[in-house]
C-alpha cells in the first residue's frame, strides 16, 4: 500500500496531472445546430464548428444549444426554459434571422439600461447576465452574423430569403454585426466578427447560383451579383445549388465543411487556454 501511494505521489508531482477539461455551451440558431444533424442539410455538411474545435483541442466538450431559426430575441425570452447549464467557456451566435424577421435592432443604450427583450441589443444584455448568473468566472465570447447570399432551403424550396446585400425592414444585416461589435467592445466581451474578418462573401458563398435564364428558359449558372435580378420559383425550379456550385456555404447561408473550418480558425483566435 506504502509503494503504491509513493507511485501516485510521483506521477502528480513529476508527471503532472490530467489537463483540466473545458466546459463549453454553444447557443447559437441553425448555424449552431446543424453540426449535429447533418442529414437536415443534406448530409453536405460532414462537420460543425463544435466538431472541428472539439477535435483540434480534446480537452473540450460541448453543449450544443443551437435552435433552428430563433432569433436572440426569442432566446432571451426564453432563456431560462433552455436548461442552459454551468460552464467554462459560452458562445453566442445570433443576429442573423433578427435581422430577417425584422427585429429591432435598437442601440447601445438598450443594452446599458437593460430594457429587455423589445430589442436586439437588449436581447443580448439579457442572455449575458444570464450566462454570468450560471458562471461569473465563464468566458463569454460573442459571434457575429456572417454576410449572406441568396438562402434557399434544400428541403423546402418555399423557404428562401435574399443576401445581406439589400436592407430588411429598413435595416442591413451589417448594423446587427457591428452591434455586437459595440456590446463586445464596452462590455468586454471577445468577439468573433465573421462579418467583416472571416473573409465569407456573397461572392463566395457559393460557386453560383443555376437559375432559368428569362430570355430563353434555359437553365445556367449565374454569378453574384448577377443572380440577384433573375427569379426562382419555389414551386417549380429544380434547386439552385447543385453540389458543384457549394463554395463557403451548401445553400446560400448555412456554412460548407470549409466555411466551418473558417469559422473555427477565428473562434480559436479569441478563445484563450486552448493550448
Amino acid at each position: 500500500m506504502q509503494k503504491r501511494i509513493l507511485l501516485i505521489l510521483f506521477a502528480v508531482c513529476f508527471l503532472g496531472a490530467a489537463p483540466r477539461q473545458i466546459t463549453w455551451v454553444a447557443l447559437g440558431d441553425s448555424i449552431t445546430y446543424l453540426n449535429d444533424h447533418p442529414d437536415e442539410t443534406g448530409n453536405r455538411v460532414t462537420k460543425g464548428y463544435l466538431t472541428l474545435l472539439t477535435e483540434r483541442y480534446p480537452r473540450v466538450t460541448y453543449t450544443n444549444q443551437g435552435h433552428n431559426g430563433w432569433t436572440a430575441v426569442r432566446v432571451a425570452e426564453n432563456i431560462k426554459k433552455l436548461g442552459l447549464v454551468k460552464a467554462d467557456v459560452y458562445t453566442v451566435f445570433l443576429g442573423t434571422n433578427d435581422w430577417w424577421q425584422g427585429k429591432t435592432l435598437g442601440t447601445w443604450a438598450d443594452y446599458e439600461q437593460s430594457t429587455g427583450t423589445g430589442t436586439v441589443y437588449g436581447s443580448f444584455r439579457v442572455i449575458t447576465d444570464q450566462l454570468k448568473q450560471l458562471n461569473q468566472k465563464a468566458r463569454i465570447i460573442l459571434i457575429t452574423p456572417m454576410q449572406r447570399g441568396d438562402f434557399v432551403y434544400i428541403n423546402n424550396y418555399k423557404n428562401n430569403a435574399y443576401g445581406s446585400y439589400k436592407p430588411k425592414n429598413d435595416q442591413y444585416l451589417e448594423q446587427f454585426a457591428q452591434a455586437l461589435v459595440e456590446i463586445g467592445k464596452r462590455a468586454k466581451y471577445p468577439v468573433v466578427n465573421l462579418y467583416h474578418d472571416s473573409g465569407i462573401t456573397p461572392e463566395n458563398m457559393v460557386h453560383f447560383k443555376r437559375l432559368k435564364d428569362p430570355a430563353t428558359g434555359q437553365y445556367r449558372p449565374y454569378l453574384y451579383p448577377d443572380y440577384v435580378e433573375v427569379p426562382f420559383d419555389p414551386e417549380k425550379d429544380e434547386y439552385p445549388y447543385p453540389e458543384e456550385a457549394i463554395y463557403m456555404t451548401y445553400d446560400g447561408l448555412h456554412p460548407s465543411d470549409q466555411g466551418y473550418e473558417r469559422i473555427t480558425d477565428l473562434l480559436v483566435q479569441k478563445w484563450k487556454g486552448l493550448r
